[in-house]
């Protein structure tokens, strides 16, 4: 007798596969990057948007920039003052080495507090939800540098 599946399980089947299927290879790990000297030449992504880099930048649930750097967004009150203000960044880095630095600082300070954004090699404290997972998308990460590159 051949094996039927309720119409239900067989629709839900097939939202899970399509669900699988249109998932970025970001989403379960990173997009494998190579460090040439203190920067990452290659773009993850697409060109990256510096309004979308600077909303990320800004956000306190995302990008959580904010939470130790003073930021060139004066709307935004609070600013961290435990890491160097990103003022300037653009002038002081060049887009390679601020991809570096947003992808996995710990390359060029290992020391640092500062979060990996798009890396979770050698991560230990992560919390259960973000295990294997980076904190930004590739895109995200070329949204961000682009605004970082705007800062002179």
């Amino acid at each position: 007798m051949p094996l039927v599946m309720p119409p239900v399980t067989l629709l839900q089947t097939l939202a899970v596969s399509l669900l699988v299927s249109l998932t970025p290879a970001w989403a379960s790990g990173v997009v494998p990057v190579q460090v040439r000297g203190d920067g990452i030449d290659a773009p993850l992504a697409a060109p990256g948007d510096p309004a979308r880099g600077r909303a990320i930048a800004a956000d306190r649930q995302q990008g959580l920039c904010l939470l130790c750097h003073p930021v060139p967004i004066p709307e935004e009150r609070f600013q961290g003052n435990l890491a160097p203000s990103l003022a300037g960044a653009g002038a002081r880095y060049t887009e390679a080495q601020l991809r570096l630095r947003v992808v996995d600082i710990r390359r060029v300070h290992p020391d640092s507090l500062m979060p990996a954004f798009h890396s979770t090699d050698g991560l230990t404290r992560v919390g259960t939800a973000w295990r294997g997972r980076p904190v930004l998308s590739p895109q995200q990460v070329e949204d961000v540098v682009a605004w970082l590159t705007t800062l002179r």
